[in-house]
């Protein structure tokens, strides 16, 4: 039975993180709606807004993100956690541009809440999920936009899965072999926090996520908390 797992070396350096975790089955990720798109414009706006005269590394919802890419070596300004580019394009003018439901509503949640978000296919994954620290001679992986597959360093917070990574740098940019296509028909999403976030704000945006993709996606749903007292979860059905 798959599962996603924290390994005890995350909470020995991020002993706060928490992860709001939705398992799908059952999607239908096929399905355009105008009101998907209406609310992912609304929260880009209400960002836009925010953003109009505060610095963006000094949010505490991207600084302690900042931090956390620097701990394990990574240069937030070359390499922005997803919150952070994300916030960065939408400050800058543009639209978030449209992909699929899955992807949509986890970008409009995220901007909600000012929370990485990401997902993967369960088709494309073998065995476990677990997000860990990368070690020496890890397999090359080619993520999303980019031409050849190169592998994490040692050391970098990654996910991965029995055939390697599926996400680098945390949550900065996700493998082309998991992404979430309009063929997806079970996917994990996940959302994370770091302090000042704690437990009942991830429980308030997993929610809202999980509420969103039952509605425009037909999902059967199951979630979970995951953080230093609860470090797994099943990826089975509900």
């Amino acid at each position: 039975m798959a599962r996603l797992l924290v390994t005890p070396e995350i909470f020995a350096l991020f002993p706060d993180a928490v992860l709001g975790v939705i398992v799908a089955h059952e999607i239908d990720n096929t399905r355009g709606d105008e009101k998907i798109q209406a609310g992912l414009r609304e929260e880009e706006a209400r960002v836009r807004e925010l953003f109009a005269a505060q610095p963006i590394p000094e949010h505490p919802r991207i600084a302690p993100w900042r931090e956390a890419y620097r701990k394990f070596g990574a240069k937030p300004k070359d390499h922005p956690s997803s919150i952070e580019n994300l916030v960065r394009r939408v400050a800058k003018g543009h639209a978030v541009p449209k992909v699929n439901p899955l992807v949509d509503l986890y970008n409009t949640v995220s901007l909600r809440f000012l929370l990485p978000a990401g997902g993967e296919d369960l088709d494309h994954t073998q065995g476990d999920i677990r997000l860990t620290v990368a070690g020496e001679g890890e397999a090359p992986v080619r993520l999303l936009g980019e031409p050849e597959a190169r592998p994490p360093y040692p050391g970098e917070v990654i996910y991965k899965d029995d055939l390697g990574a599926i996400c680098r740098r945390w949550n900065w940019k996700e493998a082309d072999r998991t992404k979430l296509t309009p063929q997806t028909r079970r996917a994990i999403l996940v959302l994370e926090g770091l302090p000042p976030v704690g437990v009942e704000q991830i429980v308030e945006a997993t929610g809202t996520l999980a509420a969103l993709l039952s509605v425009y996606c037909c999902a059967r749903i199951s979630t979970a908390v995951i953080d230093r007292g609860q470090q797994e979860m099943t990826l089975e059905a509900p």
